[in-house]
């Protein structure tokens, strides 16, 4: 009786776990909306944080550049 029970439990735990993993569902096409906000919504945030770089870059550029400019010792030196 005990062997018929392990027997029988061992052939439901396989074919339970079978049916799990089929899923069943309708397959979906790519991702979801919310998916799809969420992707754009780290997008914005990336690029928002890029353009102020980029331009404080280009200044951090043009100050070190115009250094060996006569402009940048008078104001330097504040003659």
């Amino acid at each position: 009786m005990r062997a018929i029970s392990a027997a029988t439990f061992t052939t439901a735990m396989i074919a339970a776990s079978q049916a799990l993993a089929a899923g069943g569902a309708a397959e979906s096409e790519g991702i979801g909306i919310l998916a799809a906000c969420f992707i754009g919504f780290g997008a914005m945030i990336i690029l928002f944080q890029f353009i102020p770089g980029i331009l404080m870059m280009a200044g951090i550029l043009k100050g070190i550049l115009s250094l060996g400019s006569t402009d940048a010792r008078q104001a330097s030196t504040g003659k």
